[in-house]
């Protein structure tokens, strides 16, 4: 593997860290289930379109606009979409919740001599009031990117894994060349992750730091 590539913003003089590895954010780092769905119930309050905030939970991982046109027609979805973040802060910040494990598999990283990354559909800022208010703490977050496209990011930091709880995770990684690392704390379970080509399954993200201390070589520049 070749070294990382500086990414956007590092300092040129500053040590290249060892490898990189990139995780998703909702419902890999983070339960939003709560916190969404209480952002969704109040998008229906406010535009009297019902809106089933269970189901759509049940479903997270793709852009938001995809949730959206089951429920609002096409000339509306980007207005809606727009309310939504704009509302989200308010409604679901505070109700989410770190999933097991998600602080140490972000430490081991770093504390493997890496650099771990967030790159996720959601919203960038609101992905960073996440992340801040529940103190994990990633060497840099990249929004707006889904399944395949996430690549453009995990390509631009090097990464060499990336973990996610989404099948379109596993596509993302494998188009960026990297390992497709998957925990079935989502909406998919572990029989699709592998059927999608997963890598490696993990119950959920516990069991991530024994994996890296495992792989990590694997993982570094040059190895």
């Amino acid at each position: 593997m070749n070294a990382p590539a500086a990414a956007p913003g590092d300092d040129p003089a500053a040590p290249r860290p060892a490898f990189t590895v990139g995780f998703d954010l909702d419902m890999t780092l983070i339960d939003s289930r709560a916190g969404i769905r209480a952002t969704y119930r109040r998008l229906a309050e406010e535009t009297g379109v019902w809106i089933d905030a269970d189901l759509a939970v049940t479903r997270l991982g793709p852009p938001l606009e995809q949730e959206l046109a089951h429920w609002f027609p096409d000339d509306r979805i980007q207005a809606m979409g727009d309310r939504y973040r704009e509302i989200y802060p308010e409604y679901a910040i505070g109700p989410t919740r770190a999933l097991p494990g998600a602080h140490e598999a972000v430490r081991a990283v770093q504390e493997c001599g890496g650099r771990a990354i967030v790159v996720t559909a959601k919203h960038e800022p609101n992905a960073r009031l996440h992340l801040d208010r529940l103190g994990i703490t990633p060497d840099a977050v990249i929004g707006w990117l889904w399944a395949e496209g996430k690549a453009e990011a995990l390509r631009e930091y090097g990464a060499g894994a990336y973990v996610g709880d989404h099948t379109g995770d596993v596509r993302g990684a494998h188009t960026a060349g990297a390992l497709a690392v998957s925990v079935p704390t989502g909406p998919c379970d572990a029989a699709e992750l592998r059927a999608a080509g997963a890598d490696v399954v993990l119950d959920d993200l516990t069991e991530f730091p024994a994996w890296l201390r495992r792989t990590a070589p694997s993982l570094t520049a040059g190895g």
